[in-house]
């Protein structure tokens, strides 16, 4: 019996029919779990409902209105940015500097270290707001104690504008920064030694070292830091700010994210917190594309 082979067309026909049925249940999972919540959502943002009245009150774009016009969802996104700036410059830059450092300077200890600087990110965000709300405890907390010995007294963190940001990002930073370590550790460790003996043969300054050849070979896993710690790290200080400081003081601690709960399940705007989540969801597209744009444009990928 001759065997029939199939023609080119036939095979092309055949791949698609077979891509098609593998991709169907990941295609179902993403419907179900977030194009339809997606839908639902930009539906919801154009109606006024408190989740509880069977009726809905059709607003058209008020709801994004009031967002640009509202001082206090202003004062949000300005605590996000600053949030953000802070929180990239601790979990990125730093342990940048860190890695480089155990990497090629520090020959001794190099595993305790590491060890040492990753533990923290085991332990739950519940836990590390309830350590840092006793550690900067304005009263009785060790800091509070030690400041008091020179004569000076320690501020009221929790209601200071600024501050209170501040000692947020030092709590989820406390989480985070391990994890982003141990990654760019990996990275940076990925760098051939002869380059680097070779900068110092050539007595390079350490600095023009890290920015001339770490920063650019390793510079596919900085990207990488740099996108998850964003993500995570808007995501990661709900728990302190629910935890400890409930948005205040005057909304100065809250971010976009809280903002986004506090309407929809303490207010019950439900259509304000839609449409403040769609924002959300812009923001990070643009956010996105920027970063696609203009800086994968210089990472360097080994293979």
């Amino acid at each position: 019996m001759k065997r029939r082979f199939m023609s080119r067309a036939e095979k092309r026909r055949r791949e698609r029919w077979l891509s098609a049925i593998f991709l169907a249940p990941t295609i179902v999972v993403f419907a179900l779990f977030m194009f339809w919540p997606l839908i639902r959502t930009i539906e919801l943002s154009l109606y006024d409902w408190n989740m509880v009245s069977p009726n809905k009150t059709f607003v058209g774009i008020s709801n994004y209105l009031w967002i640009f016009t509202n001082e206090t969802v202003l004062k949000v996104l300005g605590n996000t940015l600053l949030y953000i700036f802070l929180f990239v410059l601790i979990n990125c830059v730093a342990p940048y500097v860190v890695a480089y450092v155990l990497s090629f300077v520090v020959k001794r200890f190099t595993s305790f270290y590491k060890s040492a600087m990753f533990m923290p990110s085991l332990i739950s965000l519940v836990t590390a707001a309830l350590v840092f709300s006793w550690l900067f405890n304005p009263l009785a907390g060790p800091l509070a104690i030690i400041v008091k010995q020179f004569g000076s007294t320690f501020p009221n963190w929790a209601q200071t504008n600024g501050l209170v940001i501040v000692v947020l990002t030092i709590i989820t930073s406390w989480k985070m920064f391990g994890y982003n370590l141990i990654t760019l550790l990996a990275g940076v460790s990925g760098i051939s030694q002869d380059l680097i003996e070779t900068a110092r043969l050539e007595k390079t300054p350490p600095v023009e070292a890290f920015f001339k050849i770490i920063l650019p070979l390793s510079s596919s896993t900085g990207i990488y830091v740099l996108l998850i710690t964003i993500v995570w790290g808007l995501q990661w200080v709900f728990t302190p700010i629910n935890m400890l400081t409930n948005g205040g003081p005057n909304n100065g601690s809250s971010n976009i994210i809280y903002a986004v709960y506090r309407e929809a399940f303490t207010l019950f705007k439900t259509g304000r917190a839609s449409a403040l989540a769609i924002i959300t969801m812009l923001i990070f597209g643009v956010l996105l594309l920027l970063e696609f744009k203009f800086v994968e444009k210089g990472v360097y990928y080994e293979n």
